[in-house]
């Protein structure tokens, strides 16, 4: 049997809401974007959602609205996917990385401060794999320097912090809807949330080439619009986040359970509420241990086997050098992303973990 390493779950309503849309011939920012960024905003726990064209131009646009610009330095992780640091990139700043904390894989809040300089001008906190960030310390310092904390929540749709849902837990926070994504749109989408008004005008406008009204175009802006097809999905999907996020975390807990000391297994902090957009294990013979899933009709992943300061655009421009972040580049070289999706079976599960077993016995 094979055991599929992600499955979006297409239903009946979401082809139905398809099919509403292409009745109406209304695709640009209708009423069903509108509608899913009051009720994605509302679900985070936040004002306002704008919804845009992906999570890459979701962190883009949030930049470019906190005044990022040529100069500035922007504080985030080496251990993420590169469209964080890229983003930072195509603003014209500088990435400064601090490296991650080895159980949670997220920031480590007590290498923070030593990276704020006179350049800083955000902090972009990484919720990796669906484990929120500790949040707390990096407000504080944030408020501390006057520094606007942007959440890189991409891979935490439904996750918590505290009680707090991620996306209410700085001043403005990037969603991505990519298909592997806890929910999606069927295809790119991404959405930005805030409480502030002045920042949802602005990004408003950015991804409509900066028109605040038709044929007046106040800023130089782009065209990064979330579609009415892709919204009126969301907005189906968005009804199943929490029942889906349960199944992963059922996954997980099986997981856990059945896997021996074999590999290291992802820890859920106290203050966390993971939502397992990976299941992320540490192991010994890593790719060996990847060739033998994959022979047994497992799909696995790697996330992330290169991190950002050793990729060859980034030693290129900002001469990196390996040893630079050594708990990135330590946990890199033995991650494995097991299949924790909620279209899973116990008994996918139990086989994943059986041939792990078996493969260390």
């Amino acid at each position: 049997m094979m055991i599929p390493f992600g499955k979006p779950i297409v239903t009946e309503k979401q082809k139905e809401a398809v099919l509403n849309v292409l009745s109406t011939t209304s695709f640009i920012l209708g009423e069903n974007v509108h509608k899913f960024e009051e009720e994605f905003a509302a679900y985070c726990g936040a004002k306002y959602g704008i919804g845009v064209s992906s999570g890459t131009e979701a962190l883009y646009l949030a930049l470019l609205t906190a005044g990022i610009t040529a100069g500035d330095e922007v504080i985030t992780v080496p251990n993420t996917f590169i469209a964080t640091s890229n983003s930072i990139i195509h603003t014209n700043a500088t990435p400064v990385f601090v490296d991650i904390d080895p159980i949670t894989y997220t920031m480590d809040v007590d290498k923070l401060e030593e990276k704020i300089s006179n350049k800083t001008r955000a902090i972009i906190p990484v919720h990796l794999y669906g484990h929120p960030a500790d949040m707390d310390p990096i407000v504080e310092l944030a408020t501390q320097y006057d520094i606007p904390v942007i959440e890189d929540a991409c891979q935490a749709h439904g996750g918590k912090y505290k009680g707090k849902p991620t996306g209410s837990l700085g001043d403005l926070a990037c969603f991505s809807f990519y298909p592997s994504k806890n929910m999606t749109v069927c295809g790119d989408g991404g959405m930005v949330v805030t409480d502030n008004e002045e920042f949802t005008e602005k990004i408003q406008m950015l991804r409509s080439h900066g028109q605040r009204v038709k044929n007046r175009h106040d800023l130089i802006g782009f065209t990064a619009r979330l579609s009415e097809i892709s919204a009126a999905i969301g907005r189906e999907q968005l009804k199943e986040l929490d029942n889906w996020n349960k199944k992963r975390r059922a996954n997980a807990a099986l997981y856990n359970e059945l896997l021996e000391e074999s590999v290291i297994k992802p820890i859920e902090k106290e203050w966390a509420y993971h939502v397992y957009h990976l299941y992320v294990i540490q192991c010994e013979k890593r790719d060996e241990l990847v060739k033998f899933l994959t022979k047994n009709e497992i799909g696995v992943g790697i996330h992330y086997p290169i991190p950002i300061h050793l990729q060859p655009s980034y030693i290129d421009r900002l001469h990196f050098t390996s040893g630079m972040y050594p708990i990135s580049e330590k946990i890199a070289n033995k991650i494995i992303s097991l299949p924790v999706h909620p279209a899973l079976t116990q008994e996918d599960v139990q086989f994943v973990a059986e041939k792990i077993r078996e493969f260390y016995r």
